[in-house]
């Protein structure tokens, strides 16, 4: 096993890892925004580090750009999600 190999695995399992406590804070906290805030953040970083994990094994360049383009798509859209449901959270709390 090179040291690429286990860079690599170590990357991609901290990154299943933050997934996982990301699913984990979605379930268990109490109300909307804080599930929110749990998932994002966890699943922002954890998206983070398998990309980079994943980028030595990568063939060529244009295939690394295109997987760090997926990622910048993935934190853009993953943000503008956030902030909608949010945003509905809070005016349904307040129509209460």
């Amino acid at each position: 096993m090179s040291l690429t190999d286990i860079f690599s695995a170590v990357l991609i399992g901290a990154g299943t890892f933050f997934f996982i406590a990301g699913t984990v804070g979605l379930l268990r906290f109490p109300d909307t925004l804080t599930r929110l805030h749990a998932l994002t953040k966890a699943d922002n970083l954890g998206i983070g580090l398998i990309v980079i994990g994943l980028l030595p094994r990568m063939p060529d360049a244009w295939a690394a750009g295109k997987l760090v383009a997926a990622w910048a798509l993935i934190l853009i859209a993953s943000a503008t999600v956030a902030q909608l449901a949010g945003h509905s959270a809070r005016r349904e709390e307040e129509a209460r």
